[in-house]
């Protein structure tokens, strides 16, 4: 006598239908809430603390940002099965000069129009409204790939309670002494009236090749010995620095070379070193 075939203990899908599957494993976490569980069940457990590295609302999302929250929720994932309470919490980055200049372009004013042709609170409205322009889309997006965060009680960066939060860091540093005052190089825009970050350097059209003045100037060698007399060549884009300079450095991985030629200025023969990748 022929038994029949055992019954499979999962869905055997010949031709599966990926869509309807991934709809169908979403409805299930919604319908059962199977998120919010994963966080009740253990509660006062150990938790393993995560919070959003917070996206722009300002933009559409893109495939990389995909990329980068599928990585972030395996952790968060890994960790819930360790057996931690992993609440999630969702973040928006409310980043201020991308959103001025949307904005001043969309009204047509520039800075100084703030306060004159347009009040300071419309202003503020204005890019308060335009900085959550794809939140809805992002939202969507985040339900779509399963990616697991806590959407109804996200931080948001331009609000009192989070700006506070930063200034009571600042706070502790300051009381700890952790505090200095330095000096770097730090991109100006005039147009804007602030400094500008890396980030924002970034943007699109924020860079323009442009040609400009550039000198190359001779530092004559002092030191006794074989080289003495000789001149070093050093490129700069920046000739009104030269009268400050103190000291000109050589890079110990870099081959350098002498060679005898003539000053294009004076008509003297002079010895100078150089790179050897730059003698062309």
């Amino acid at each position: 006598m022929q038994s029949s075939p055992p019954t499979p203990l999962y869905p055997q899908h010949r031709q599966p239908d990926y869509p309807g599957i991934d709809r169908e494993i979403l409805e299930f976490w919604e319908r059962e809430q199977i998120f919010q569980k994963s966080v009740d069940n253990r509660e006062g457990a150990e938790s393993f603390t995560f919070y959003e590295g917070p996206p722009s609302a300002n933009g559409m999302p893109g495939i990389h940002h995909v990329m980068a929250r599928a990585i972030k929720d395996l952790f968060c994932r890994y960790h819930t099965l360790r057996g931690k309470q992993v609440k999630r919490k969702a973040g928006w980055d409310t980043h201020g000069l991308p959103i001025e200049l949307q904005v001043e372009k969309s009204l047509g004013i520039t800075k100084k129009d703030i306060g004159v042709t347009i009040s300071v609170e419309e202003y503020n409205r204005r890019c308060r409204e335009d900085v959550m322009k794809f939140k809805h889309v992002w939202d969507e997006l985040t339900v779509k790939m399963g990616y697991w965060v806590d959407l109804e009680h996200p931080y948001v960066t331009f609000e009192n309670d989070y700006i506070e939060s930063v200034w009571w860091v600042i706070k502790q540093l300051w009381d700890k002494g952790l505090l200095y005052k330095g000096y770097s190089i730090q991109p100006y825009s005039p147009a804007a009236g602030t400094g500008l970050s890396s980030h924002e350097l970034n943007q699109p059209g924020a860079y323009r090749e442009v040609k400009d003045t550039s000198v190359v100037a001779m530092f004559k060698v002092t030191t006794p010995g074989p080289h003495e007399g000789a001149h070093i060549l050093a490129w700069t884009t920046t000739p009104w620095t030269l009268p400050a300079n103190s000291a000109l450095a050589v890079g110990a991985n870099i081959s350098y070379e002498i060679a005898r030629t003539v000053n294009p200025f004076t008509g003297e023969h002079v010895d100078v070193i150089y790179a050897t990748s730059r003698r062309e």
